[in-house]
């Protein structure tokens, strides 16, 4: 009789904690963490030998959590919400396990949106089915409800707590939860889980639930019977907590029938091949286990000889060279391995195949970077590392008589396309891929989702960090350089530079294969390294709730656009034109000569040797500087030509960037500006826009208000602004609890007048904007300096006021204090989403970069949370204006704290209810604050009108 198959699933995320907190702090000889590698890997090792011993498993495999979210999260927003973040020295040593799992030539299976109970139960069920015995290797409760389930093949289950060394049956379970394992869940449901935050029924304990759940039988009968119970608080509980009761029944509900990655039969153990077992254990230094595996006498048991060095400012050393990950394990470029695909039978072959693999990296090739004007040269795809192709659309010389080469029609690939992109069951990867998207759908009508980006990805994990000789930016050849050590192709090593450059489509297909394909390759290797640090490192939570989220919103906001008045443009930079002339005559006149005011050293020179200005310093290149601080220095002296030059200069910039510029960005075909929001533009999270910037218009000059008024609705419609009314102070009051500001906030009070009122005693006009001035300055971490030049006053008075400030707003200091605290131990500081923005000079020696860093690091929290918060908000507002029956509606513009829709004038009471609600609540659930979000809602024809 053949022996029956005996199958054992290790629950690798329960290993991973029991080995981190085994052993005390390790390192290895590149000074990465590896405690608990080492922990881990020699509780693998013990677990392989015993079991080799006894009548051990004929098939094994190790199972992860690969993210910190999965599909409850759709049902319970706030599910493992309370869970605390993985200690900062753990976060590095996740991919290491998963290589010394793969060392051991084991499988190590996770998934997307999968928790690892889930294929564990999955893996369980179909092997007993085909008649094997399975071994689930944990001692977590939840996979207790598997316990004893036996299949009509014979398969049975039970569970192996290592720790303990005992095997856990059906006597077991009962003896634990007082129920058999088939009614756990219930039990699980009425006491909940804080460490899972699954709510159950306040005030129900493990006892109480056991003895209902025996006393009726199942948890649905014991609801049932509630009403019927004696009056008490048992009654009333059950009764209140029906609801929380059965949703917390559906998530302790493990899913046992998720596609399983690997096959069983691939489960099958084997001898460990030594060679990569040998080369990690050498890696990390685990010398005496390397010396077992080479026959030695040497003990896997727990050492402390490897070097447990700390850097001295392990904030700076995480921010500045932690982002150095250990290379993927795939094999190096190559790009002679891709494929030209110039038929549609090929073409449809690479979309079946990307159908079977469920992820596909894109990237798109085109004749400009305007994604509202360029055309659309052609396609990349990659399904794996070198598995990549490149789908020319629009290759062939400018010259009539040049001849195209052979190439699928495109409305023909566009076809065989489409169901690929759009379908759900496949996961878009690309790079920036928002302009994908937006080149997709306007060129091929392709509306592609869901989608990935790796640049988002590395933002949310590594905002501000920087490596030496690659920097910190997130653009695919600083990534490749960073995570890849792959220098890939550039645009113009392709197309060349200067006069000489050629476009895109008339490169010869063999190089535009090499260049299109690689930037494919390179995003789908980018992906598989960089999404799963977003579980282990904290990222997810951001990524998945405030960034993703928004992609499509942001790219259809582009598409749409915003309509701009031509004429008044014109006329505005006529006006300009003519005011720039006037001031211009006026400086000739003080300064008693003709100079280009544009040019620093000229202007340097007047100012300083000719006019004897004093406060003149010059630079490396021997000029004067002349920026906008010592121009108002000047300004603050009394120095007429300075206050000109400034006003000259915001003319000058405004007339250039906006009334001239804009004019020229109308596109042609749709009548509109479409400007290009970058969500990696700023580091704290904030979007930042190009071509045209429209976030710079200054907001309270009445030239602000002018140029404003150029942007209009169409005929019939208006524009609706809704601004966040204060809302870094309101953070700042909640995040700093600070009982005096929330109260002015809940009541609605001026925050101003109240601060004014608490600092001097009375509030008049005076009072009123030096508090204004102060509640923003300290927000920023304003020196007594910095304050005291933008009241006008010495630093001395300046530092009495911010010690004034700190007495009556204590809880702002002990923000500030805390923050300080976390950054230099940390590197990084986070909103109240859990965005990282990396600081890695906040221990430099040099004051000048550490004051930077510590100014920075103090507002990035409250202004990184403020730019999640209206992220959320747009992300949610699509879907409630559709919910409200607006589809009409359309989000044209966000501008820091603002948002412009433009609407018909009929929909306007309607739909300024709902924007103003989605706004309000766009922190909640995930955060609950504790001030009122204000909105300020104002409706025109133009956005000047809309103020």
């Amino acid at each position: 009789m053949t022996p029956r198959n005996h199958l054992y699933l290790v629950d690798g995320s329960a290993y991973i904690f029991r080995a981190y907190h085994r052993l005390p702090p390790l390192t290895d000889p590149a000074g990465t963490p590896v405690g608990a590698v080492y922990g881990y890997t020699t509780m693998l090792w013990k677990l392989a030998e015993d079991l080799d011993k006894a009548d051990g498993p004929t098939h094994l495999a190790v199972i992860l959590d690969k993210g910190s979210t999965s599909f409850r999260n759709a049902l319970y927003e706030d599910y493992k919400a309370n869970r605390p973040e993985p200690p900062a020295d753990l976060v590095p040593q996740f991919p290491l396990i998963r290589d010394a799992t793969r060392a051991f030539s084991l499988p190590c299976i996770e998934e997307d949106d999968l928790e690892a109970d889930d294929l564990i139960a999955s893996y369980a069920r179909e092997a007993t089915r085909q008649g094997w015995d399975v071994t689930i290797v944990s001692s977590d409760k939840d996979l207790m409800q598997l316990v004893g389930k036996c299949a009509e093949g014979g398969g049975c289950i039970d569970m192996l707590d290592t720790m303990k060394n005992q095997r856990i049956d059906i006597p077991e379970v009962v003896e634990k939860f007082g129920v058999p394992p088939e009614l756990v869940g219930d039990v699980l449901a009425l006491m909940g889980d804080s460490v899972d935050n699954i709510p159950g029924i306040y005030g129900i304990g493990p006892k109480t639930a056991s003895k209902l759940i025996q006393d009726h039988g199942s948890l649905v009968s014991a609801l049932d019977a509630a009403p019927g119970m004696k009056p008490g608080k048992l009654r009333d509980r059950l009764i209140e907590g029906r609801a929380m009761a059965e949703l917390s029944r559906e998530l302790v509900q493990l899913k046992e029938n998720c596609d399983l990655p690997i096959a069983l039969e691939d489960m099958k153990l084997g001898p460990v091949p030594p060679e990569p077992l040998a080369a990690f254990l050498t890696k990390h230094g685990f010398t005496s286990l390397l010396k077992r595996l080479e026959g030695g006498t040497g003990s896997p048991a727990r050492r402390t000889d490897l070097n447990p060095a700390r850097p001295e400012t392990p904030g700076a050393a995480a921010s500045a060279g932690g982002n150095r990950q250990p290379l993927p394990d795939m094999p190096p470029v190559d790009r002679s391995a891709y494929e030209c695909v110039q038929t549609l039978e090929r073409l449809e072959h690479w979309v079946a195949r990307a159908f079977a693999a469920r992820l596909v990296a894109i990237d798109t090739e085109t004749s400009a970077l305007d994604a509202m004007r360029a055309e659309l040269s052609g396609i990349s795809l990659a399904l794996g590392p070198n598995d990549a192709c490149y789908i020319p659309l629009g290759h062939g010389g400018s010259d009539m008589f040049a001849e195209a080469p052979p190439q699928v029609q495109r409305q023909a690939a566009y076809d065989a396309l489409r169901p690929l992109f759009e379908s759900e069951a496949v996961l878009k990867v690309g790079q920036n891929i928002k302009y994908d998207l937006s080149i997709l759908a306007r060129c091929a009508k392709i509306d592609v989702a869901p989608i990935d980006d790796t640049m988002i990805i590395s933002f949310a994990l590594d905002a501000g960090r920087s490596l030496e000789g690659i920097g910190g930016g997130h653009g695919m050849d600083e990534l490749s350089a960073r995570h890849l050590s792959h220098t890939t192709l550039t645009f113009k090593d392709i197309c060349g530079t200067g006069k000489k450059a050629i476009p895109f489509g008339e490169v010869p297909l063999g190089k535009a294969t090499e260049y299109a394909a690689e930037d494919a390759d390179v995003t789908w290797r980018l992906y598989k390294h960089l999404k799963p640090r977003l579980a282990t490192e904290g990222g997810s939570r951001v990524y998945e709730r405030v960034d993703r989220p928004l992609i499509p919103v942001v790219a259809a906001m582009e598409r749409h656009g915003v309509k701009v008045d031509r004429s008044r443009l014109a006329q505005l930079s006529e006006e300009f034109a003519k005011e720039i002339a006037r001031i211009e005559c006026e400086i000739f006149g003080v300064c008693g000569q003709e100079f280009t005011i544009g040019s620093p050293k000229q202007l340097g020179d007047i100012l300083f040797d000719k006019m004897g200005y004093q406060g003149g310093r010059k630079g490396k290149s021997g000029q004067y500087s002349t920026d906008q601080a010592v121009l108002e220095g000047l300004a603050g002296q009394g120095a007429e030509v300075a206050t000109k030059v400034l006003e000259w200069r915001q003319l000058t910039k405004l007339k250039n960037t906006y009334t001239d510029a804009l004019q020229a960005a109308i596109n042609p075909d749709t009548g509109r500006v479409h400007t290009s929001y970058s969500l990696v533009g700023a580091q704290t999270g904030r979007l930042s826009s190009t071509d045209p910037n429209l976030q710079n218009i200054p907001i309270r000059t009445e030239i602000g208000r002018q140029i404003r008024e150029a942007f209009v609705a169409e005929e019939g419609h208006v524009l609706l602004a809704a601004d966040y009314s204060q809302i870094e102070l309101r953070l700042a009051a909640h995040m700093a609890d600070v009982p005096q500001l929330k109260d002015a906030f809940a009541s609605g009070e001026d925050i101003h007048s109240r601060t004014a009122a608490e600092m001097f005693g009375t509030v008049d006009r005076d009072t009123r904007a030096r508090a204004k001035t102060v509640n923003f300055a300290i927000l920023y971490g304003i020196s007594r300096w910095g304050l005291g030049g933008r009241l006008g006053i010495e630093a001395d008075e300046a530092q009495g006021i911010i010690d004034t400030y700190f007495q009556r707003f204590p809880g702002i200091q002990a923000y500030i204090h805390a923050t300080l605290e976390s950054v230099r131990a940390k590197g990084y500081s986070e909103t109240l989403f859990g965005r990282k923005t990396w600081f890695p000079r906040i221990n430099s020696r040099n004051q000048a970069e550490r004051s930077g860093s510590e100014r920075a690091a103090i507002n990035a929290p409250i202004q990184g949370t403020s730019a999640d918060i209206i992220k959320r908000a747009m992300a949610r507002m699509g879907p409630a204006l559709v919910q409200a029956g607006l589809p009409h509606v359309r989000m044209l513009l966000q501008v820091h704290d603002e948002l412009v829709f433009e609407l018909p004038e009929e929909d306007v009471a309607a739909a300024a209810p709902v924007i103003e609600r989605v706004m309000a609540e766009a922190a909640a659930p995930a955060v609950a604050l504790t001030v009122p979000l204000g909105i300020d809602i104002g409706t025109g024809r133009s956005w000047g009108a809309a103020h």
